[in-house]
């Protein structure tokens, strides 16, 4: 408690520790924080109590004299004292429920993935990789897992950003080829039913005697139509006219 405080230093910009919340993560923000100004271990216990309050404080405040030789002891002590009031963590098997759906992509897959990993303590590679390549759709990227798998974490999430771009490039490509190919088609259905309009009222001027106003545009030549049409008993064609001996007489006009 003698010891000095390093020259500039401020108070601790996190919550005080009162036996409710997360007693490992308030460890890690402490020793952060800290380690800011200093890593000396005096200082460290001295400083501690200020990141306490109410029954965490009052605890601390009964230690017997002497008890604490160093901050891991101080730590040690702190955490069998509130073993009990830490919150449920996450094991490797919350891993095994992990699913990619079926549109899923694979960004959004990777992210809830990373969600839940940097939760589990100590992860083993081995663990995550067969957790990964259960969860994932075939596809290019489980295949680079099975052919090359990754010595570390940060190689495993370097593979699948370098796969992420390619699926989101391939996507964007797409998006923009059937864009350029869906405005053709409609500016050419427009076109055709100006020209059916067109000439539909050409006829009906020389007519007058049209049925409908409007008629269903062909989707097939007129030909196939109207041989169809014939091999069916539909209509009965008039007798050839007259053609000239080169034509085909298989043939109406």
């Amino acid at each position: 408690m003698e010891t000095p405080l390093p020259f500039g230093w401020k108070p601790l910009n996190i919550d005080r520790y009162d036996d409710t919340t997360d007693l490992d993560e308030h460890i890690d923000l402490y020793v952060t924080q800290v380690n800011l100004y200093t890593n000396e271990d005096a200082i460290m216990c001295r400083v501690f109590p200020t990141s306490l309050k109410g029954a965490a404080l009052a605890w601390y405040t009964q230690l017997p004299p002497w008890l604490v030789d160093s901050f891991d002891t101080l730590v040690r002590r702190f955490t069998v004292q509130y073993a009990t009031s830490q919150p449920h963590h996450i094991t490797s098997a919350a891993l095994a429920s992990l699913r990619q759906g079926d549109d899923e992509p694979l960004r959004t897959f990777m992210e809830r993935f990373a969600s839940i990993s940097v939760k589990i303590q100590n992860l083993n590679l081995e663990v995550a990789l067969h957790a990964m390549l259960m969860a994932l759709k075939l596809g290019p990227f489980v295949d680079s897992l099975c052919r090359r798998p990754p010595p570390d974490m940060d190689e495993l999430r370097a593979q699948a950003t370098g796969y992420i771009h390619i699926e989101e490039h391939s996507t964007f490509c797409d998006q923009v080829r059937g864009k350029s190919q869906a405005k053709p088609d409609h500016g050419y259905k427009d076109k055709m039913k100006v020209t059916n309009d067109s000439q539909f009222k050409k006829a009906s001027r020389e007519n007058k005697g049209g049925r409908y106003d409007f008629y269903t545009l062909l989707n097939a030549p007129r030909v196939h139509i109207l041989e169809e049409a014939s091999n069916a008993n539909l209509l009965t064609l008039p007798p050839p006219g007259h053609s000239p001996n080169s034509a085909d007489k298989s043939k109406h006009c």
